[in-house]
């Protein structure tokens, strides 16, 4: 690894001439001027995200040595320059959006993800019609090879398709729903950009290599909407390598989106398919404030649930999805990140409900280190397998952080107040039994 560090370091030196290490980029993932607070710094150069990685093994290998199947946790921003990860963003997001533009003029608006399925013979007239692919082109994508026999393209074959349809020797052209002109998807990604792709992959592909050696599932945080897609598109691609007989590999969900449920039925519907373990960790979110400036400068529908309350709702359903499924299927398994009490009585309850003994190892619950230890240490007790989640980094760093946790759960100071009575209470029990230290 450190001859890899060493290569990277004089591979970027004499472009750079050492330029910091660190650059603000405002506006990212879009090209509008004007906009201020995204608060995102950019990797300049390869050896960081070498170190990054250095960083999350170490972690990993100390994960292994304080508990029986130990979590660590790691960033894609850290492994990869995030100015890639928000255009490969852009790319997946115009992509899924020319899939439900055609739904739309199906007659399918509105459909859940799993039920809008494209009628491929209308498709094709319809791409034809737009000048985007000859019918001779457009057989050649939708073969019985890629797409089975149904006569029908669902979201995941559509996704499929992405790979083989970028390779093409003429940049693939979709409309533009706003302008109505056609407008390149893909202008082919750089030689840079490939070598990023690559890169991303061999350093994840090293992580998940060291948490399977030493017995340590690796959960891939959320971050920002306009990183998101990528994300998830590179951890999913982990998935399907490393989780074929365990899940080794958790990808995050933010149940503050509005797009949270149809994120997560269409990633267990892809490992359904392919027979591997889905792996989540489900949280609320983290980035609302920032993601709401965002699209409100830039001009774009603002994709977090409008309430709390709708988040709440919004968390259940996507827990309850996963719940069914490991009491269907035993390849699901779900970290309840929350340190919302009505949340963790609701998974008690629908565990007792579906027979999901704590035994089975398929639920686990997770609340930062120092926070709602009332919660924690009585699922414990109870057999429940419960983790604390235990940041690091710079002091100028983990603050921010830690402030997102204390915006995120609104009651935090009502809780902790309660927390301080119930300890208090205990400790004067202990005094009045001359039981202090039992």
């Amino acid at each position: 690894l450190s001859s890899r560090t060493s290569a990277a370091e004089k591979e970027m030196g004499g472009a750079e001439k050492r330029e910091k290490q660190y650059r603000a980029h405002l506006g990212v993932g879009d090209h509008h001027d004007g906009v201020t607070n995204v608060h995102t710094y950019f990797y300049a150069d390869e050896a960081k995200c070498d170190q990054h990685m250095e960083t999350f093994l170490r972690c990993i290998d100390a994960s292994s040595g304080s508990s029986e199947d130990g979590f660590s946790a790691i960033k894609l921003t850290a492994l990869a320059r995030p100015q890639f990860l928000v255009r490969f963003s852009e790319v997946l997001v115009k992509w899924q959006r020319f899939f439900y533009q055609m739904a739309a003029e199906q007659g399918q608006a509105g459909r859940a993800v799993l039920d809008t399925k494209l009628e491929v013979e209308k498709l094709q007239e319809a791409l034809t019609n737009l000048g985007i692919a000859s019918k001779a082109e457009s057989q050649q994508w939708f073969t019985e090879e890629n797409l089975g026999t149904s006569g029908t393209v669902d979201l995941l074959d559509w996704h499929s398709l992405f790979d083989s349809r970028t390779k093409l020797s003429r940049p693939l052209l979709i409309p533009n729903r706003k302008t109505g002109q056609l407008e390149p998807l893909l202008l082919r990604f750089s030689k840079e950009e490939e070598q990023q792709m690559k890169r991303v992959l061999q350093r994840m592909d090293v992580l998940a290599k060291r948490a399977m050696e030493k017995g340590v599932r690796l959960m891939v945080d959320a971050e920002q909407s306009y990183f998101q897609p990528a994300i998830s598109r590179l951890t999913v691609e982990t998935q399907r390598r490393f989780n074929r007989s365990q899940p080794i590999i958790y990808n995050t969900y933010q149940c503050y989106l509005k797009e949270a449920y149809n994120n997560v039925t269409g990633d267990m519907e892809l490992s359904r398919r392919e027979s591997w373990h889905f792996g989540t960790k489900l949280v609320r979110g983290a980035y609302m404030e920032q993601e709401r400036e965002r699209a409100a400068q830039m001009g774009y529908e603002d994709p977090i649930n409008a309430t709390y309350e709708k988040t709440n709702e919004m968390y259940h359903r996507c827990l309850d999805y996963v719940l069914e499924e490991i009491k269907h299927s035993r390849k699901a398994s779900v970290m309840v990140a929350s340190h919302n009490e009505d949340t963790v009585k609701f998974t008690l309850r629908r565990m007792m409900e579906l027979g999901i003994h704590p035994s089975d190892k398929k639920v686990c619950f997770g609340q930062l280190l120092g926070m709602c230890d009332q919660i924690t240490f009585p699922l414990g007790q109870a057999g429940f397998p419960v983790y604390k989640y235990v940041p690091y980094g710079p002091v100028n760093e983990v603050l921010p952080y830690l402030s997102r946790r204390a915006q995120e759960n609104r009651g935090f100071m009502q809780r902790a107040n309660r927390e301080r009575d119930l300890l208090w209470k205990e400790v004067k029990r202990r005094l009045l039994t001359g039981n202090l230290f039992s």
